[in-house]
């Protein structure tokens, strides 16, 4: 097979969001296992109002934050699955045409589930490091009984081996399903589209036009540019959130995990954007375009599903808390009640506003350094 190790390099945000993901469950499932197991050293009155809380907290994280970034690698996968079969599709009908079988060559992209293993093993490490300072914070306050970490052997299995051997059958399976195009297609390649210079009176419309049929194209990376700024919103909005409600540890962590998502992920996408549309972008240069009207051209469609995403974080971060505050603490009476933070929501606006154009800007001046050679040897 033709993946290589670079190939999987890569994958940095498989990686990164399995790590995220095993990081948050490991130590909440871990602290709750744990919990349960001295469920008869807590006594009646506010240490079980406060033993309760305790576990329902760590089953909401642990389920929301687990549920929404197993989906978010599920995606990720088939993402890269489908960009590798995209830029490699001479070589994978080449191979058909000598006579290997779909089912052989997609064997192969079981490799793709590798940096899952990776993300995951490391993931748990982390977090039973972190785990004797992280049942001290959970405890602070004195009302549980002081219990030692607990290793089980049965969660680390769940975390850690079934999501490796889940993505490793979709990666197989889901190339399989890419594969299904004929060996000649394959080798003929994609046929890119050929950039005509607007007249002047029509200009705005051609770039107009550019701008959404690249939305078109690749809707797949609406949701991680959507997603990136969602994690960057919720997180960063309930870390600050958080003062009177959780530990400071507990506020970096959300932040810290947000944040390194939020820049990944929108890495990812952009990067797939500017490769995707690289020769399309040298011939708008030949033909006069500056590189902000490329960029506006590649780029500036998927602005307004940045917007949303902040909207849709902001909303999540708000609903989140407050099912947090007036039902799973609701019986423990020194939990503060919770209120919209526009001053919070402001800042973070303005911290994204801020980060998103750095970094379309430098995207920009990416586009202005992409040579023409690439052009003139076809």
């Amino acid at each position: 097979m033709i993946i290589g190790c670079k190939d999987i390099f890569k994958m940095a945000g498989i990686w990164v969001v399995s790590f995220c993901a095993v990081f948050v469950c490991a130590l909440f499932l871990n602290y709750y296992l744990d919990l349960t197991a001295a469920e008869d050293m807590v006594t009646m009155g506010p240490a079980r109002i406060f033993y309760e809380a305790q576990c329902d907290t760590s089953k909401v994280v642990s389920g929301v934050s687990g549920g929404c970034l197993l989906l978010t690698t599920v995606v990720l996968l088939c993402f890269y699955i489908g960009h590798y079969v995209d830029t490699h599709q001479k070589q994978l009908g080449i191979l058909k045409a000598l006579g290997y079988k779909r089912g052989a060559i997609a064997k192969g992209f079981g490799a793709f589930g590798m940096p899952v293993c990776l993300g995951t093993a490391v993931g748990y490490v982390c977090a039973h490091l972190l785990m004797p300072t992280f049942y001290e914070v959970q405890n602070k306050e004195g009302y549980l009984p002081d219990f030692d970490v607990a290793f089980h052997p049965l969660l680390c299995a769940a975390i850690v081996g079934l999501p490796t051997i889940f993505f490793v059958l979709l990666a197989v399976c889901y190339s399989c399903y890419q594969l299904k195009i004929p060996a000649l297609a394959l080798m003929r390649g994609t046929v890119t589209s050929k950039v005509v210079r607007a007249k002047k009176e029509t200009e705005q419309s051609f770039l107009r036009e550019l701008r959404k049929s690249n939305v078109r194209q690749r809707r797949s990376l609406i949701f991680f540019i959507a997603f990136a700024v969602f994690c960057f919103a919720a997180m960063t909005q309930m870390s600050c959130s958080m003062n009177e409600l959780a530990s400071p540890m507990m506020s970096v962590m959300i932040m810290a995990i947000g944040i390194v998502l939020a820049c990944v992920t929108l890495f990812i996408a952009t990067t797939s954007v500017i490769k995707a549309n690289g020769k399309t972008v040298i011939m708008m240069k030949v033909f006069g375009y500056s590189a902000r009207d490329c960029a506006r051209a590649v780029l500036g469609g998927y602005r307004l599903y940045a917007y949303l995403g902040f909207g849709a974080g902001t909303v999540y971060q708000y609903v989140l808390l407050k099912i947090a505050v007036e039902i799973v603490f609701a019986d423990v009476e020194s939990v503060p009640d919770y209120q919209f933070d526009w001053s919070v929501m402001a800042v973070t606006m303005v911290a994204f506003l801020a980060l998103y154009e750095m970094i379309m800007l430098f995207y920009t001046r990416k586009m202005e350094k992409l040579p023409l050679k690439e052009i003139m040897l076809e």
